[in-house]
């Protein structure tokens, strides 16, 4: 395959790349990309310290911000963007995948910013 570019750096995005620098030979390279460098970093120098071949780079974006994501993923130019971020950024990301021309993954399904608190406090203050 070649280059992931993956978007988020929670729990989840940890697994991801994990799992993909366990694949060194589909996943040649990775970057990872979050609001929060730092968190991105971290995850990159664990899979380091395990000896992957994948080649991994960090970068920040808002995730919010089409025109961001369309320069990232332009100067990246990544084979596939794998979607870890917030449930409610996928349409955003889904829009610089299109507009940018790069195949995308979602593991999550989109939801609007703060429907579930909406739901659980109903629910909870019955």
């Amino acid at each position: 395959m070649g280059k992931a570019l993956i978007i988020g750096a929670g729990g989840v995005a940890g697994v991801v790349v994990h799992k993909c620098c366990q694949n060194s030979e589909v996943f040649t390279e990775i970057c990872i990309a979050s609001r929060t460098k730092s968190k991105c970093d971290a995850l990159k120098k664990q899979v380091e310290e395990k000896g992957t071949k994948t080649k991994v780079t960090t970068a920040q974006v808002d995730a919010d911000s089409v025109p961001q994501l369309v320069e990232l993923i332009n100067k990246e130019k990544p084979d596939i963007v794998i979607n870890v971020a917030l449930p409610y950024q996928d349409l955003t990301i889904m829009d610089a995948c299109l507009e940018a021309g790069v195949d995308y993954i979602d593991t999550a399904n989109y939801e609007p910013e703060d429907t579930m608190d909406k739901v659980w406090g109903e629910k909870y203050e019955k």
